[in-house]
């Protein structure tokens, strides 16, 4: 009868701690789905009061006008549609130029630093004034050099800093220094008053247009190094920049200016690919690059490094015209003796 009496307990123990068990698993869930049913209508109704209370700001600030800012307009290259020659001309799309021998330090005995100018008036110079158009656009050295810079290709330095290439120029303070900024002038008011009875006026925007003709000179700053491993003197362009007439207050020649330098090796390949003017023979024409490097200009030397501490250029310390002529020969003279002086006879 006892033992009966024990195992009833010990079911109704064990009946009990089940149902329990399973209340503890089933509430929790119950209390999930009832707090999840509970959030969302609370949810939406914030929503609802934010974008009930929230209208949408209306912008009355009135815009100000855009600035334009200083270009140069170039003419986009327009290829031929159909061959433009009698030939098949494939050479300048392939040309590259040629590696430069390479110099040791300890070999490089002489060294004398040139800074030439390069007037595009005088004859040998027709080349920097050809007008023509071609497949790869105008093929005067000035429009050549600004789309290379205007397409990133090459990289422009800032003339006022230094001739070091140390300042890199953008486009846009180049376009600058070429035809100025935007001007704002009044000008009748053709629409709201045709026939100019009521004198309304009205501010516009004007840019000049850059000539391409106004650029006459050119410097070339340039070193000769005598390598004694070769025996012989070397002559590297270091970088080229086209120069801006200063004119006075009356229209009279003042003096000129660089606008930017452009490092030489690095525009070479690009060079390469733009033929120069050759007015004896259309068919024997050079690439740029090789006009360059075979000296195939006429030029005049403004400074050197020979006997200058002061680091003057020669009209610094030679005013008469025919003397700076003659002192740019007397330096020339003295590079080529130092070669010729090497050698016995």
């Amino acid at each position: 009868m006892k033992k009966r009496f024990i195992r009833l307990c010990l079911l109704a123990t064990v009946i009990a701690l089940a149902v329990g068990t399973a209340d503890a698993q089933v509430k929790p869930r119950a209390k999930t789905k009832r707090t999840t049913t509970a959030k969302k209508p609370t949810t939406n109704k914030n929503k609802a009061g934010k974008d009930a209370a929230v209208a949408p700001a209306k912008d009355t600030v009135v815009k100000p006008v855009a600035i334009l800012e200083a270009d140069i307009k170039l003419d986009t290259p327009r290829r031929s549609l159909r061959n433009d020659a009698i030939i098949e001309r494939n050479l300048v799309k392939d040309r590259t130029p040629l590696a430069y021998e390479h110099i040791r330090e300890d070999d490089a005995v002489y060294r004398q630093r040139i800074w030439r100018e390069i007037d595009v008036h005088e004859k040998m110079n027709l080349p920097f004034v050809y007008k023509a158009t071609e497949d790869n656009g105008n093929q005067r050295l000035i429009n050549i050099l600004l789309i290379g810079i205007k397409s990133g290709q090459i990289t422009a330095f800032d003339a006022t800093v230094d001739d070091r290439f140390t300042t890199p120029m953008t486009f846009r303070q180049i376009a600058e220094g070429l035809v100025g900024k935007p001007k704002t002038i009044n000008v009748p008011d053709m629409r709201l008053d045709p026939d100019g009875s009521k004198g309304l006026m009205r501010d516009t925007l004007i840019q000049d247009e850059f000539n391409p003709d106004a650029v006459e000179r050119y410097q070339i700053k340039e070193e000769w190094v005598f390598d004694k491993e070769s025996s012989r003197m070397h002559v590297r362009i270091l970088g080229i920049a086209p120069e801006k007439t200063i004119l006075n207050a009356d229209g009279s020649f003042l003096t000129v200016t660089p606008l930017f330098w452009v490092y030489y090796p690095d525009l070479r390949p690009m060079l390469a690919k733009f033929e120069a003017y050759n007015g004896k023979n259309f068919g024997g024409r050079m690439s740029w690059e090789e006009l360059f490097e075979s000296r195939t200009f006429a030029s005049r030397i403004i400074k050197s490094t020979m006997d200058n501490p002061g680091d003057q250029y020669v009209e610094g310390f030679i005013k008469d015209p025919i003397l700076r002529l003659l002192e740019g020969d007397n330096i020339k003279e003295k590079i080529f003796n130092y070669e010729q002086d090497l050698w016995s006879y």
